[in-house]
């Protein structure tokens, strides 16, 4: 008896090493990804499988160090990417300072974002009141008790820096001026403007109304990233209404073809101010430039910025806006086929130095089975910089592919089975067998005792 239990237990183990596979499945997989990707980076990128992870911020990690413009003749500056928010320079960026007329981006952002909700409409006729009228400091020369198309007055504000204009449209909004300060201030929180604290819609000097060159930067970039229209307002060199002719306070739109706004600003206790916007070659950089002696210094430092950002940083987008990047087969589905794209602008900020270094990689699944649905991730795009991971883009799907019918599905249930490893499969099977054999020769023999 107990060389029959010897007997079949030899035979159980001899069959599971028949069966299991002379080599790992995954690690002839591995080799094969790898060189498919090989042979991918050829053609500027790579494609593996499906992997996923946490994204990282798609920012430089603060200031650069190795270069620099040498330091800025003013209190407070910074110097940004629109596309990434990436900061190229900063110096005391986050000191406090009274925003002077900068405050007429918070204003315009109010009455872009109204348009956008359709609440107003450009030729809307804005009443005009005694207190709009009675405004102080830069003027459009609005008359009292006149009605003037909104449109008139976001050019009254964008290129003169019309106070009486700002106050207008605040009435206008919401119905009174700290109504409407109100919703300034929340908009900053909103968008993350820990620093600031709006007092008026025009930035007239009130105690207490304080801003910092980060925050402002982090209002142009949402500005000009929301409504990129509003350009066309601020890239006027000159205005006039009611037979009164007035230019443009940024005087660097006379100095560089490639500078398209944005808005100057000055208050006795904080200085000249300067934010400065440009668009060379597919990258855009606002400079802001706060505190400034006089405002010939406050052009030539934001001029210098600019002119520093785009000689030593290059926007890379290897993909076109709105392409599909790659492609996924659908099993079960309604569709064989769905595109992959990028959940956001696929772009990449890098020094000129370091260009040849940047790689990126593409991770998505060869097949995925349904149903899918839109603004589901796929995978992602992922940027190196001498093979270190600087950014993560997620890959989504941009349409719902519901369950194909019953035989399609069946039928690729079927079809599916020729991609099982059998080899593995047996080895799995070989295994448990002569585990079962033990145990009914086990449990026999004690029966029989």
């Amino acid at each position: 008896m107990r060389r029959g239990f010897f007997f079949c237990l030899l035979l159980a183990l001899s069959l599971t090493f028949v069966t299991v596979p002379r080599f790992a499945p995954t690690e002839a997989l591995a080799k094969k990804a790898k060189k498919q990707s090989g042979d991918e980076e050829k053609a500027g990128g790579k494609q593996s499988g499906a992997k996923t992870g946490k994204e990282e911020p798609g920012k430089l990690p603060g200031t650069v160090t190795d270069i620099s413009p040498g330091r800025i003749d003013a209190r407070s500056a910074i110097l940004v990417e629109v596309s990434t928010g990436a900061v190229l320079y900063e110096q005391d960026a986050d000191e406090p300072i009274e925003p002077a007329s900068f405050t007429k981006i918070a204003t315009l952002y109010l009455v872009f974002e109204a348009l956008k909700q359709g609440r107003i409409h450009m030729n809307d006729e804005v009443p005009i009141s005694e207190t709009a009228w009675r405004t102080g400091g830069s003027k459009m020369f609005v008359g009292i008790g006149d009605r003037i198309p909104l449109e008139d007055l976001i050019k009254g504000i964008a290129v003169v820096s019309g106070n009486d204009a700002c106050v207008a449209v605040a009435e206008y909004l919401s119905g009174s001026v700290s109504t409407f300060v109100d919703a300034m201030n929340h908009e900053a929180q909103k968008l993350g403007m820990a620093q600031t604290r709006f007092l008026t819609p025009n930035g007239l000097p009130v105690e207490g109304q304080i801003t910092t060159a980060r925050d402002m930067a982090t209002l142009d970039m949402s500005y000009l990233r929301a409504f990129p229209e509003a350009l066309k307002f601020h890239s006027m060199r000159e205005y006039t209404f009611n037979n009164i002719e007035q230019y443009n306070r940024n005087h660097l739109l006379l100095k560089d073809p490639t500078i398209d706004g944005l808005k100057t600003g000055y208050v006795a206790a904080g200085g000249y101010h300067l934010s400065a916007t440009s668009k060379r070659d597919g990258m855009r950089l606002i400079a802001v430039v706060m505190g400034a002696q006089s405002v010939g210094i406050r052009e030539r430092e934001a001029l210098k910025l600019l002119n520093y950002g785009f000689r030593n940083f290059t926007l890379v987008q290897p993909f076109p806006e709105g392409q599909a990047v790659a492609k996924a087969r659908v099993w079960k589905g309604q569709k064989d086929e769905i595109q992959i794209y990028p959940a956001e602008t696929p772009s990449f900020l890098i020094q000129q130095s370091q260009k040849h270094l940047l790689k990126w990689e593409i991770h998505t699944p060869s097949d995925v089975t349904a149903p899918i649905k839109a603004d589901q991730q796929m995978g992602e795009i992922v940027f190196m910089v001498s093979d270190q991971v600087k950014r993560r883009v997620a890959l989504v799907s941009r349409e719902d592919i519901e369950l194909g019918g019953w035989f399609k599905r069946t039928w690729q249930s079927v079809i599916s089975l020729g991609t099982i490893d059998w080899r593995l499969l047996s080895a799995i099977l070989g295994a448990v067998a002569g585990v079962a054999i033990v145990i009914i020769l086990l449990a026999g023999r004690r029966k029989r005792r």
